[in-house]
């Protein structure tokens, strides 16, 4: 499927913006590899805050909960070793990799992925006129099930990992490709919807020439 692995992640947060002050409260890594997810890392994050009521209802995620959780001086470090230098990849990609940053940069560590793949926004390539992108709406459009409550970590990336193994699929069969390099998909994340077909096309010809 993947030329190389692709690790799949998502945050649970207090808000929207690091830069205010929020922060994360559960996160789920989940490793692709060979068309499956073969591993995972998945903790509640103690950060020290509290979480508004309305976070609480959104995501089912209690005080109590991240309160008991390990700190997040624990599991930052851990989280960053288990992506590694590999491909890191979420849905609204650049909210999750803002978030992993600034935590990374509140403890003084680097993060080391080596590309960055937004499925929300191959989403909107691969699958134009699709009625909504929120993860919810697009994964019931395509037959993508949760195996358990949606606003969790690590609900949310089983999904969204599915719906990346769902696009390569589908490029693979529509232009006969084998398998997919990782930085082919960020290719697609930077061209407008209209291009992404002949781009591909001729991404397939050039493979096929040079077989």
């Amino acid at each position: 499927m993947f030329e190389r692995p692709i690790v799949m992640l998502d945050f649970e947060t207090t808000g929207l913006s690091p830069e205010a002050g929020d922060r994360i409260t559960e996160v789920a890594a989940l490793r692709i590899e060979a068309g499956r997810v073969v591993e995972r890392f998945v903790s509640l994050v103690n950060c020290g805050v509290r979480i508004p009521p309305f976070i609480v209802e959104y995501t089912g995620i209690t005080q109590q909960m991240v309160d008991g959780a390990p700190p997040v001086e624990e599991v930052v470090p851990q989280l960053i070793d288990f992506i590694g230098a590999d491909t890191l990849a979420a849905h609204n990609a650049s909210f999750d990799d803002k978030f992993l940053r600034a935590e990374a940069a509140r403890l003084g560590g680097a993060c080391a992925h080596t590309g960055l793949v937004c499925s929300l926004k191959l989403s909107r390539r691969v699958f134009p006129g699709v009625g909504s992108y929120k993860l919810g709406q697009l994964s019931r459009a395509l037959g993508i099930a949760f195996k358990s409550r949606a606003h969790r970590a690590e609900a949310d990336a089983e999904v969204t990992a599915e719906l990346l193994l769902h696009i390569g699929r589908h490029l693979g069969k529509q232009y006969g490709l084998d398998s997919l390099d990782p930085g082919l998909l960020e290719s697609i994340n930077r061209l407008a919807a209209a291009k992404v077909p002949r781009y591909l096309g001729d991404y397939a010809a050039d493979l096929r020439a040079r077989a």
